[in-house]
């Protein structure tokens, strides 16, 4: 990626819409409309396919559609009426000589029905600090959401509704494990406020990296496609051929916020694992290693510091050791700390799998469950040794 692009959300603010035609600026939609009904169509027999043709998905049908366009509509009236628009507002305070003046803002941004409970899925971003969300359906109908579960780190968020479960239609989740470079995708959301709409493309590439909310995170095997994304796409669904969710929108990388054609979407079997647990607690569960503290060395994470009884130190894993110096002078007693770092142990890898940041060390430990071992490859004092750790659930 360019040094120079611009990863932004997909979430935008609410506000009037300039569009251009190009060459056109001045020309009504209404006469684009007349210019292309007025325009004759062949008839059918008078292109007929040659001998021994093999049938093409651009070869027009008796109906004068093709079969690509015939799978497109099919996939949009199947699937429309399950993504919502979502505009929020968020009243924030800024400080102006020692005052603290209240300004109001207004997003928006796109999300799918997940059940006929009223469960809504959307991302993290599109909602973080809002005071008032509320909810269109595709009927035009309106309803407040509450928020029912987050999780910043993955950038996936659960809202509900009151509404009526006969006015709900809820997604089906497909499966993002075997996706191809080159498969045909769906996006559908509401790009400047403009509801349901309808792009296609691509998968461009496969395994991206995005910065998560937590900077010293980063979201993993995010799905990268061509179709066109805007501010007011993040949180609608990314969908194959069948109809089925296989993503979810949630940024551009572009040098004016506007799509430039580089999409990227959060693959549903991440959806399929985090989603059950916002809605049935509100959170997400860790594990937790009782590690608190690493520094990055040439040979790996140097354990800085550990938790108190955490599942690290019943181990027998060893921190940097600690010891309070007290000097005088004159009349004033200092003390300060001093660290021994030759007593940490340093994680060469985990579970045989060779961690070099932060990122892949917490990566390893949470594709766990609290309960399970972890064995952890550390570098004591130039001895290599296997440790196995029980991990905990994290705190909340």
């Amino acid at each position: 990626m360019p040094r120079n692009l611009l990863l932004c959300g997909l979430s935008g603010l609410a506000g009037a819409v300039l569009v251009s035609l190009g060459g056109h600026r001045d020309l009504p939609f209404t006469s684009v409309a007349q210019e292309w009904s007025t325009t004759p169509a062949a008839p059918a027999a008078a292109l007929p396919p040659p001998p021994n043709a093999v049938p093409s998905a651009r070869f027009a049908l008796a109906d004068g559609l093709t079969t690509e366009e015939r799978v497109n509509i099919a996939v949009y009236e199947a699937v429309h009426r399950s993504v919502v628009n979502i505009n929020t507002r968020a009243i924030r305070y800024d400080s102006y000589f020692f005052a603290e003046i209240p300004s109001e803002s207004e997003g928006l941004g796109s999300g799918s029905v997940l059940d006929r409970d009223g469960h809504i899925l959307t991302n993290y971003h599109v909602v973080e600090d809002a005071q008032q969300i509320e909810v269109t359906l595709a009927t035009g109908k309106r309803y407040a959401a509450r928020p029912v579960g987050y999780d910043a780190l993955n950038d996936i968020a659960v809202l509900r509704i009151g509404a009526p479960p006969a006015e709900l239609h809820p997604i089906v989740l497909g499966d993002s494990s075997s996706l191809k470079v080159g498969q045909r995708i769906y996006v559908i959301g509401s790009p400047f406020e403009l509801e349901r709409t309808f792009t296609t493309g691509i998968i461009s590439s496969l395994n991206r990296t995005l910065p998560s909310r937590d900077r010293r995170r980063i979201m993993k095997s995010i799905i990268q496609v061509d179709a066109a994304m805007n501010p007011g796409n993040s949180g609608g669904p990314l969908l194959d051929t069948r109809g089925r969710v296989i993503g979810m929108s949630t940024a551009i990388a572009s040098k004016t916020g506007e799509s430039a054609g580089v999409g990227f979407a959060i693959p549903v079997d991440r959806i399929k694992r985090v989603v059950p647990e916002l809605i049935r607690y509100g959170t997400v569960t860790r594990p937790d290693i009782g590690i608190s503290v690493v520094e990055l060395t040439d040979r790996g994470l140097r354990i800085r510091a550990l938790v108190p009884g955490g599942p690290a130190e019943q181990a027998g894993l060893e921190g940097c050791r600690v010891a309070r110096q007290r000097s005088r002078r004159g009349p004033l007693i200092i003390e300060r700390d001093t660290i021994d770092r030759t007593t940490a142990d340093v994680i060469v890898a985990v579970d045989g799998k060779e961690v070099r940041t932060l990122d892949d060390f917490l990566s390893c430990v949470e594709a766990k469950k609290p309960g399970e071992d972890v064995v952890l490859t550390i570098d004591r004092q130039g001895q290599r040794m296997d440790v196995a750790v029980r991990l905990q659930a994290a705190p909340p």
